[in-house]
């Protein structure tokens, strides 16, 4: 299995098998499939299907709902023709076009990477995940602080120790990545073993214009 997560110059990838965690990070996408090739399934953090108009990604709704007073880690994917402006002006004019609404700074600002996905042929044992959510279902008694606090990255580690071994995965890090990308790309790997074995629980069951999934993978 892997999971995937975005860090400034690229990707993180964690290939998780039993008793062993491999990282690399990866300039671009074309690179995290090639580091990939072989994993049953891959879980990324990033949407992979985008809508076309004013309506908003099921996914992302629901999954705003199930994270309560943590729902502004999600980013609701806009279209894909916001995400091709040249600047942030620009693309909050296209989206109150396109959707009645302007866009976030913090999401235009994840939109190349997005756009890196959609620009390449999504390979079937490819998922959506989204991190949060994986540790509240990993330690849904814990009250999660902030995750890029020193009390939150604690509470993430002792979440992740219900899926691997925390000495054995973090003990040799990659340069290129904080600790929340490699805690993220951990858990990006739980959802994409559960939708391995056809255990994952699927929020959002919808295509987009070009047939891609947008749903999320718990």
């Amino acid at each position: 299995m892997a999971g995937v997560n975005g860090v400034p110059d690229g990707w993180v990838v964690a290939r998780v098998r039993p008793g062993s965690v491999r990282w690399t990070v990866c300039p671009d996408v074309a690179a995290v499939l090639v580091a990939t090739a072989g994993c049953a399934t891959v879980g990324v953090d990033i949407p992979l299907g985008l809508p076309t108009g004013a309506a908003r990604r099921a996914c992302d709704d629901l999954t705003a709902q199930r994270l309560g007073r943590a729902r502004s880690s999600v980013f609701p994917a806009p279209p894909r023709e916001v995400l091709g402006a040249a600047s942030h002006a620009e693309a909050c004019a296209v989206s109150a076009r396109l959707c009645g609404r302007k866009i976030s700074l913090q999401s235009f600002h994840i939109g190349p990477k997005i756009l890196e996905w959609d620009a390449v042929e999504l390979p079937a044992h490819v998922v959506e995940v989204h991190p949060e959510l994986v540790m509240r279902a990993l330690a849904p008694e814990t009250d999660f602080a902030p995750k890029k606090s020193a009390r939150g990255a604690g509470q993430r580690i002792a979440a992740l120790t219900r899926w691997v071994d925390p000495a054995l995965a973090l003990a040799d890090l990659p340069d290129g990545a904080r600790l929340d990308d490699v805690l993220d790309a951990l858990a990006a790997s739980w959802s994409a073993a559960r939708w391995a074995r056809g255990e994952a629980e699927v929020i959002g069951e919808e295509v987009d214009d070009r047939g891609r999934p947008m749903r999320v993978v718990l």
